[in-house]
């Protein structure tokens, strides 16, 4: 086995390393979440994430050598989470795949983590070519991209607000629901939106509240939902694209999912961070050589 791409995902609170082979076969990919760690919190703490990367990175990059039945020998290529994201984070995996990169002689690959989202879609066994419209929804970006080719896209809008995956984790914290909010907000059943919610948990009061939560967080997903599709469906119009695609955290959610029963979803596996997106997105990125990428940074904002 050689011509393993191995991607490593720091961006937020997920350690992820994965191991991709040139033909998009995902080999192993290990996730290590951080989501009971932030959960008292109601959301994702900076310095502790970054600090909980630092001890993760090193055993999940072992784990997934282990899980490819591979070693280092077998990789041509390191690929890293560049940006965007929380910038301690992302230096925690910028390093290690720094020091691997250039302790075994290796090209690297800086991959945008949007990119690496929308990558999902060419791995096998059913890999999507473009062209195509794409959602892109997580907890951090929402927008619609046209695809039209596998380097890269275009940006056709954004929330002017609040990103669709935001606005599910905190609705979900206006209604008692923990964290992350989008799987408990899913499994019981933008800015204006949450702002309406709000109002509306406050009128009921605490008894009130218990008695209609679950019908508050279908109607409140449903209105996203409905929102998500709406300019998807626009967009797909404007650029005349038979094909759309959703890919990002609430990729994965069911009601979400029911709706866009035509589109093309990320493997529903890899709808959350993950580094099988960040190597793929690398097999059609320029890699650079030593010593060039030592003096790469990480980038906080797309």
């Amino acid at each position: 086995m050689s011509g393993l791409v191995l991607g490593i995902e720091t961006s937020c609170d997920e350690t992820a390393a994965a191991l991709v082979d040139e033909e998009g076969r995902v080999r192993s990919s290990v996730v290590a979440s951080q989501a009971d760690l932030h959960a008292r919190y109601g959301g994702v703490v900076p310095e502790i994430a970054s600090r909980r990367h630092l001890e993760l990175v090193s055993p999940v990059v072992t784990a997934a050598l282990e899980e490819a039945d591979a070693t280092l020998d077998d990789v041509s290529r390191v690929a890293v989470t560049q940006g965007p994201g929380l910038i301690g984070a992302l230096l925690v995996g910028l390093s290690a795949a720094k020091a691997l990169a250039w302790a075994r002689g290796l090209p690297l690959v800086p991959v945008d983590h949007l990119r690496g989202h929308v990558a999902t879609l060419y791995l096998e066994p059913d890999p999507l070519e473009p062209p195509f419209t794409c959602l892109l929804a997580s907890g951090g970006h929402t927008m619609v991209l046209a695809v039209r080719d596998r380097s890269g896209f275009e940006v056709l809008g954004s929330t002017l607000d609040d990103a669709a995956g935001e606005a599910f984790d905190k609705g979900a914290r206006l209604l008692g629901l923990g964290y992350p909010g989008g799987a408990e907000l899913d499994r019981l059943s933008f800015s204006g939106l949450k702002t309406a919610l709000l109002y509306a948990v406050r009128e009921l009061g605490e008894d009130g509240l218990e008695a209609r939560r679950a019908d508050l967080a279908a109607a409140y997903q449903r209105a996203i939902v409905r929102a998500l599709v709406g300019r998807l469906r626009e967009a797909a119009e404007q650029t005349g694209d038979r094909t759309v695609a959703v890919v990002g955290g609430v990729a994965a959610n069911s009601e979400l999912r029911e709706a866009l029963s035509d589109a093309r979803f990320a493997p529903l596996a890899l709808c959350t961070d993950n580094a099988a997106m960040i190597a793929s997105a690398a097999r059609f990125a320029r890699p650079l050589v030593s010593p060039g990428y030592l003096a790469l940074d990480a980038y906080a904002s797309a």
